[in-house]
């Protein structure tokens, strides 16, 4: 599983509220632990904010949602 998948995840259910079709396979993953998943999110993110543009263009992000998504807090879906 790559650090985005959690990214991915918001931004599909962003696009899903406002109406979009948008089709998401789920991969089979193990469970993590509370503590897991926090570190998890939180490596993911400040990875996320320090992307180039064109490696945002390559995952399907705009700069905007990456910077809205990267600042969030670990413990915030």
């Amino acid at each position: 599983m790559n650090g985005f998948s959690d990214v991915r995840l918001a931004l599909y259910s962003q696009e899903l509220s406002e109406g979009q079709a948008v089709v998401v396979k789920t991969a089979c993953a193990p469970k993590l632990s509370r503590w897991a998943l926090y570190g998890h999110r939180w490596t993911s993110r400040k990875v996320l904010l320090n992307l180039t543009p064109d490696e945002l263009q390559d995952i399907g992000i705009t700069p905007g949602q990456a910077r809205t998504e990267g600042l969030k807090p670990f413990w915030r879906e």
